[in-house]
């Protein structure tokens, strides 16, 4: 259950150590570019946010009428102004009360509206990145970014930013009516903001790295539950729960140790801006006593101005609060956009999009992707001199040289780690070479685009995902405008047709969450059928036969006779006696060819390829007298 993939020490691109220094500008200038796309809500949120500073500043200059108007009426003699006053409380109350709600709607509306686009973009550039970048990504990682991380983020770009319009709006109109009311005294007050920049200062590195830690633990509860529901079984089966209790137990004890840190950090900080306002207050107080028992400045003036301390602080209490919130989302930040930001290893050269770009609509798609124009009608693949590693330090291919024309079966064999996935992954371009040429008719593959390679290659994986919906969907995924019939001929085909008959409502019967419902055969039969409706030039088939028995393998292969029929194929092989009738058999090892040719020209050289039928005729004879 231990996570692999190590979050902490990860590098997204970032620099961890200048980061936790600063608080960053411009991750946030990117970040508020999803805001900005509603610039209707931020208006309205910018509008009702300074009017509701206004109020809230307007409330202590009334109080300070009604004082001056109730002196003046006792020394005076006059009747008082109070109905006026009254009418002002009122006005103030009303529209305090329609700008709080209006900016709660609004802010709740941009919330619910960036989450949203943070997550289809974290998605949608999921779906266009690389292989590569899910080798070392696990799902828990992937997964607390699309939810916990992109949470906070909404939080804070929209409260966040109607709290720092308010706050800036109130802190502003309250520094006017004290500078204008005893500019002396409103220095006194303001000369305690220098020594709550320095203390901010110094907390703003330790509450983010803080964060940073429970970001990254997060990350890795996530994962362990997932591994812990996907692997339920096998850790029954070898009976792994205490030690997964134990494992997951160091998780979040790490995980409650970081939150504390963090969570004692902010409570520090906070309880420092209340002391410094009250300090502020105080101050005010002991000054704007002894000058109004010397009768330099009114009663009015010392309660309007006491109100006015403590509402000056206010918004920096609020302020503060969401500066250790940013601390927080910072972190989050750093990862969403990390992810969001990802560039694909793979992705369409320039000369490629161009060339797209200058074509006219079209409906059918390969002429559209084809870059030569009209119906494809791929005639052989060629590999020259191709080599790859995942770590540069051990190769996996070393200048593999294949050519497969249409018509031909590949059958791919070999020990395992020989290279034998890497192989046809390099032929569908989920990986490229890291030396040598993949050419399809001759031309590079490099310069065609993706969804071209792709839509014309048909794969059958050793271990088939069946998605959670009805048989006729997960079939239907291979060709998504296909018709029922067309799905049931594919079906037909591929011999799942008899078991999905009998199942309670055929092919509309739920295949359960990532086909739980259904056996391993079961589930590939569905996989082989997906694949066939695809109409692929090419068909690659990984182990696809390794989880049925004989029987139905056997009807798989009568299938498969009028499935390749005018196209290439590359198979790789579990069952060595499934594809004696390919066209040709190589056999790679350590990244290499080592032999050859058809079924038996094989046999006779008495290599590699010898060797291994032997063993496998043996074993199944073996099991055969059991």
């Amino acid at each position: 259950m231990s996570e692999v993939f190590d979050d902490e020490n990860y590098d997204d691109g970032f620099d961890e150590d200048k980061l936790s220094k600063r608080f960053n500008v411009d991750l946030w200038k990117k970040l508020f570019v999803y805001a900005s796309r509603y610039p209707r809500d931020l208006k309205w949120l910018a509008a009702t946010a300074f009017t509701t500073a206004l109020c809230e500043v307007t409330y202590p200059l009334l109080t300070k009428g009604v004082i001056d108007s109730v002196q003046a009426s006792m020394k005076l003699g006059v009747p008082s102004d109070l109905l006026f006053w009254g009418f002002g409380y009122l006005f103030c109350t009303v529209v305090l009360a329609l700008s709080v709600g209006i900016f709660i709607w609004r802010a709740g509306s941009i919330r619910t509206s960036v989450a949203h686009d943070i997550r289809r973009d974290g998605f949608e550039n999921l779906q266009r990145l690389s292989f590569s970048y899910f080798d070392y990504r696990p799902v828990g990682w992937l997964m607390a970014r699309m939810t916990s991380d992109c949470e906070r983020l909404s939080n804070i770009l929209a409260w966040g930013f109607l709290d720092l319009v308010w706050g800036s709006t109130m802190m502003l109109g309250i520094a006017i009516a004290m500078f204008v009311m005893d500019w002396k005294l409103a220095l006194l007050v303001f000369s305690i903001l220098p020594f709550l920049a320095w203390i901010s200062s110094k907390f703003q590195r330790s509450i983010l790295k803080s964060a940073r830690e429970v970001r990254a633990t997060n990350s890795r509860i996530t994962g362990s539950f997932n591994e812990g529901i996907v692997g339920v079984l096998t850790s029954k089966s070898f009976v792994r729960e205490k030690e997964n209790q134990r494992e997951f137990s160091q998780l979040t004890g790490s995980m409650y140790r970081s939150s504390v840190n963090n969570l004692t950090l902010a409570a520090i900080y906070l309880p420092i801006v209340v002391t410094l306002a009250s300090l502020a207050t105080g101050l005010a107080l002991a000054v704007g006593g002894m000058d109004t028992f010397a009768g330099i400045i009114p009663v009015s003036t010392l309660i309007a101005f006491m109100a006015y301390t403590r509402h000056f602080f206010d918004p920096i209490e609020t302020l503060g609060h969401w500066f250790a919130e940013m601390q927080m989302a910072q972190a989050s930040a750093e990862r969403i956009l990390s992810l969001i930001d990802a560039e694909p290893d793979i992705k369409d050269s320039q000369s490629v999009l161009k060339a797209m770009e200058s074509r006219p609509p079209q409906n059918d798609l390969n002429a559209v992707w084809a870059n030569d124009g009209g119906e494809v009608d791929i005639r052989s693949v060629e590999l020259r001199g191709v080599s790859f590693a995942y770590d540069p330090k051990k190769p996996v291919l070393r200048s593999v040289n294949l050519q497969a024309k249409k018509g031909e079966v590949v059958a791919v064999v070999g020990p395992t780690g020989g290279g034998k996935s890497t192989l046809v992954n390099i032929i569908c371009r989920f990986y490229e070479p890291v030396s040598g040429q993949v050419l399809i008719d001759g031309v590079d593959y490099k310069n065609r685009s993706l969804l071209w390679l792709q839509s014309n290659v048909g794969i059958v994986l050793q271990n088939a995902h069946v998605f959670a919906g009805s048989i006729m969907e997960n079939i239907r995924y291979g060709k998504l405008e296909a018709t029922d019939d067309e799905v049931m001929e594919a079906a037909s085909l591929a011999g799942a047709d008899e078991f999905i008959r009998g199942m309670p409502n055929g092919y509309l019967s739920d295949a359960g969450e990532s086909g739980g419902f259904l056996s391993a055969g079961q589930k590939q039969l569905i996989s082989f059928a997906r694949a066939i409706l695809s109409d692929p030039q090419i068909l690659v088939m990984d182990e696809a036969t390794s989880s049925v028995d004989t029987e139905t393998e056997q009807t798989i292969q009568k299938g498969l006779q009028r499935v390749l029929d005018g196209r290439i194929a590359f198979i790789i092989a579990h069952r060595l006696s499934t594809i004696r009738n390919a066209t040709r058999i190589i056999v790679i090892d350590q990244g290499v060819i080592k032999e050859e040719g058809s079924h038996e020209q094989l046999m006779s050289e008495r290599g590699h390829y010898f060797d291994l039928y032997r063993q496998q005729s043996l074993q199944e004879s073996s099991r055969d007298l059991l």
